[in-house]
């Protein structure tokens, strides 16, 4: 079993044109904000919580007690277990809270859509950041059905792990969250050795700022400029660097290998 520990600082429309407008339509009041330079686009979708402790995930992970991961209903970003070459950044919708955290499960409801990417695979009459599930129980697309036929019973478009959703996010109930797809960023990246635990995201570059959520291990997560601050000694030694991981999230680079001890962001 994996266990966590904290450390310091998972009905068809006829046209292209009419399922655009009434999604549109639909998502007002639902933007998610810009994102920060150096990373990937952010979506406001609505999050569940995965559970299923014991189970496999499609990487082949067990599902621990309090895991950290997120699943996202297509393989093309499934990250190996153990590997978070594709990872997520997910917020609250107030910003309170954010966790970084790998994607290592399939899911929820489809498995081929990919409704990140400018070319999605799956649902191409839906604009890029609705997913498929999302249309078809809120504007009845596919018959209010998912590709498989299932009647949808809920617009979700990520799930997360228990350790996600109850400890990096505070959530109690299903909700709308911000999801930033870190792949399609342009930053450099470090991935979190938390040592099998989770690393503390703080509001600046110390132990004395607020803590603010959590990366998970082996997160990739993007280095979009850098500090000097409170030293610190982690798992990859001691420092005083910390970078900019995130609006107003910031972690140190003594649990982040990035290959190198020198700063790899400008600064901020």
């Amino acid at each position: 079993m994996r266990t966590y520990r904290v450390i310091v600082g998972k009905r068809a429309m006829g046209t292209i044109a009419g399922v655009a407008a009434l999604v549109t339509a639909a998502v007002v009041g639902l933007a998610a904000p810009a994102a920060a330079d150096g990373d990937g686009e952010t979506h406001r979708i609505f999050a569940t919580r995965e559970g299923l402790v014991g189970k496999h995930t499609a990487n082949g992970h067990k599902i621990s007690e309090r895991d950290h991961f997120v699943a996202l209903p297509s393989r093309r970003a499934l990250s190996a277990d153990g590997d978070g070459a594709f990872s997520v950044r997910v917020c609250r919708a107030d910003s309170t809270r954010c966790e970084y955290a790998p994607v290592w499960d399939v899911g929820p409801w489809n498995t081929v859509d990919d409704y990140w990417s400018a070319t999605r695979h799956a649902a191409r009459d839906l604009p890029k950041g609705t997913p498929q599930a999302s249309a078809a129980y809120r504007l009845g697309h596919h018959g209010g059905t998912d590709l498989y036929g299932r009647t949808v019973t809920n617009p979700a478009g990520i799930d997360l792990a228990d350790g996600t959703y109850w400890d990096g996010l505070g959530l109690r109930s299903n909700a709308w969250i911000d999801v930033t797809y870190l792949w399609q960023g342009s930053a450099r990246t470090g991935i979190v050795a938390a040592d099998g635990g989770t690393l503390n995201v703080r509001t600046g570059p110390g132990t004395g700022y607020r803590w603010t959520g959590a990366a998970a291990d082996a997160a990739r997560v993007p280095l979009l400029c850098h500090a000097r601050g409170q030293t610190v000694t982690g798992t990859r030694g001691t420092t005083n660097l910390w970078y900019r991981i995130g609006p107003g999230n910031w972690v140190s680079d003594a649990y982040l290998n990035t290959g190198s001890g020198r700063a790899l962001a400008p600064a901020c």
